[in-house]
């Protein structure tokens, strides 16, 4: 690792999940340099700055002009995300983003071509796809443990107008919960399965929702954009079907769950919302039993005394560290731009699907390599460092 040039690095958004990224870039992956942070809000960049030691308060003009920075990371709100993702492109910058890709599909073709005209990498999350529950999961699978997979199902639940009072941004495009939430389950599904080819779907707008919390000073009532509910079907191009149900207009406490059918046994995963999770196989005529996880990332933060957030999100950053090596070594990443607009695009299609009442074909593919078993986080004990398992 000693002979790989650090890749120096910016991060442009400097809100709350900047924290567990800043953290992570600096402390976890060797091949990063974290040489800047940005925010349309100077005090929140220079916070940030001051509390991780970094060096450099810049504008996103100054990014794009520095020839020494060659990797930005974009943890704006969705609805940012275009016009950030482009203007660095156009800079010849490589770019990582948050999910997802765009709130646009024809923005999102717009990125993908200027990134390959430019021959640069741009990689989206949800990352938590190369965490060690998909990756354990992806992992009996294509053992041919559960055989060959004929079916999946996928559900989650939030009351996403209630949440949209702590969470501001999700009152824009893109905060509806199959966007906001629903795109951690298609991407693991995805990278479970591979590509789909054709969707259906049913949907439902969020209701208008009157202000609950003393704290919205005079706000009275807002209703999140799209469908906040999507109850869909998929067929994936192996020739597996699959269901998902999206709700974010149910009260209580989330449940969340997905299965996968094979036909030699099942698998039933964890939360994708998270690295790490559950895997637990049920195989004829025995009792359902926990997977061992065979990879490394799974999500257990490195901070004593860890941010709430930092339970769930304890390894986020894997997928910009893992496009690094990529570059470094010439190949592609795993959470490529194809893979983020795929993901995006199943949406946007379901979406489609149930304004139209007709099927909507993709029009997107990808390929995604598995991660390399048997490499772990350091604890003390295991010599196998999980960063080896990102650089092929």
């Amino acid at each position: 690792m000693e002979e790989i040039r650090k890749m120096k690095t910016a991060v442009i958004g400097c809100g709350m999940i900047s924290n567990i990224y800043i953290r992570n870039l600096k402390r976890m992956f060797s091949i990063i340099d974290l040489a800047a942070v940005c925010d349309m809000r100077q005090e929140s960049a220079e916070k940030q700055a001051q509390v991780y030691g970094i060096e450099r308060v810049m504008t996103m003009e100054e990014i794009a002009a520095d020839p020494d920075i060659e990797l930005v990371i974009n943890l704006t709100p969705a609805f940012a995300h275009y016009d950030v993702i482009r203007q660095m492109l156009l800079a010849g910058k490589h770019v990582w983003t948050e999910k997802m890709l765009t709130t646009d599909l024809e923005k999102g073709r717009e990125l993908l071509k200027i990134a390959d005209e430019k021959g640069l990498y741009l990689g989206v999350a949800p990352d938590t796809v190369l965490g060690a529950g998909v990756q354990t999961a992806r992992n009996i699978i294509d053992s041919g443990l559960i055989g060959e997979v004929t079916s999946c199902v996928a559900s989650v639940n939030r009351n996403q107008p209630l949440n949209s009072e702590f969470f501001r941004f999700l009152r824009g495009n893109g905060g509806a919960l199959p966007y906001d939430v629903g795109i951690y389950y298609v991407a693991a599904l995805t990278a479970l399965l591979g590509p789909v080819e054709e969707v259906q779907a049913y949907g439902m707008p969020a209701p208008a929702h009157p202000a609950e919390m003393l704290s919205m000073n005079g706000l009275d009532a807002w209703r999140i954009p799209g469908n906040n509910l999507l109850a869909g079907c998929m067929k994936f191009k192996s020739g597996a079907v699959g269901t998902v149900h999206f709700n974010g207009n149910a009260a209580g406490e989330e449940k969340q769950l997905i299965y996968i059918y094979g036909t030699k046994g099942i698998l039933r995963l964890g939360d994708p919302d998270t690295f790490g999770g559950f895997v637990k196989l049920t195989l004829p005529n025995a009792q359902e039993i926990d997977i061992p996880m065979t990879h490394g990332y799974d999500g257990k933060p490195l901070a004593d005394q860890p941010d709430v957030i930092d339970l769930a999100y304890g390894h986020r950053g894997i997928g910009a560290a893992e496009m690094a090596w990529a570059i470094r070594g010439g190949r592609p990443n795993r959470c490529s731009k194809e893979f983020g607009f795929h993901a995006m695009e199943v949406l946007c299609g379901m979406d489609e699907a149930a304004a139209s009442h007709k099927p909507y074909a993709l029009t997107s593919t990808f390929e995604m390599a598995p991660l390399q078993a048997g490499y772990f986080c350091k604890n003390g004990s295991l010599p196998a460092d999980a960063e080896r398992s990102l650089m092929a």
